[in-house]
């Protein structure tokens, strides 16, 4: 199948989601403007609407699409033009220089609404350490109260940009939320590629205790002892 082909069925599918509006730039079924709603309650970004840019190879999608907001958006893994720093939108296989692996990267299974999943858990999962922007960065560490006023402009400011006709969706009227794995609960939504949340309460996915299967190891010790009971009392028999 083509890439534009590929590219027409993806944009009828997006089409119906109410998290996003999208739309061809020219006509062109290879650049798409985006504008993303972010859902998260408990995100920084809650709120926000923030256009972008999105260009597709055409190979796609054996290469990825690049992305590119269209206004200056603070944050550490965004470059001061609106390009992202993120490593589902970097060529596929593995990169020894940056250490990233081939499953962090682009592959060909990949498909738009998983970079735009990925894109909006960047927003709550800043990585600090090697970051696009280094004042942001700075920013975040240094002075979490100004930079979280920052962002509460920033997204006041991204409303403007809201369509007339768009409907702000809540969780009752969002018939396919986005998710990262389809057979996700609603409530697991905002878990990270690492498994970790983004936003809200540890407790509401658990604690990684392991406290469960600790359970069940004793359960099953206690049944191992009976077991050898059993057979020493069948021995003396």
């Amino acid at each position: 199948m083509s890439a534009d082909k590929v590219l027409m069925k993806e944009f009828k599918e997006l089409e119906k989601e109410k998290w996003l509006r999208i739309e061809l730039e020219n006509e062109n079924i290879r650049n798409w403007i985006v504008g993303l709603y972010v859902l998260n309650p408990s995100s920084l970004y809650y709120g926000g609407y923030f256009k972008a840019k999105m260009t597709f190879p055409s190979n796609y999608p054996y290469s990825p699409p690049s992305f590119r907001f269209l206004k200056p958006l603070l944050h550490p893994n965004v470059y001061k033009d609106g390009k992202l720093c993120i490593s589902i939108l970097h060529p596929p296989g593995e990169d020894e220089m940056s250490g990233e692996l081939a499953s962090e990267r682009w592959s060909p299974a990949q498909r738009v609404e998983s970079v735009l999943i990925s894109i909006l858990s960047l927003l709550d999962d800043a990585e600090i350490s090697s970051p696009a922007n280094v004042e942001a960065s700075v920013k975040m560490r240094n002075e979490p109260e100004l930079y979280k006023q920052k962002i509460r402009e920033l997204v006041a400011e991204s409303q403007k940009d809201m369509p007339e006709d768009f409907v702000i969706p809540n969780a009752e009227d969002v018939g396919r939320a986005p998710q990262k794995d389809k057979n996700l609960d609603e409530d697991d939504f905002w878990i990270d590629s690492d498994g970790e949340s983004f936003g809200g309460d540890d407790d509401d996915f658990g604690d990684g205790s392991g406290e469960d299967q600790e359970f069940d190891d004793e359960d099953g010790e206690q049944e191992e002892e009976e077991d050898e009971e059993d057979d020493k009392k069948t021995t003396k028999k």
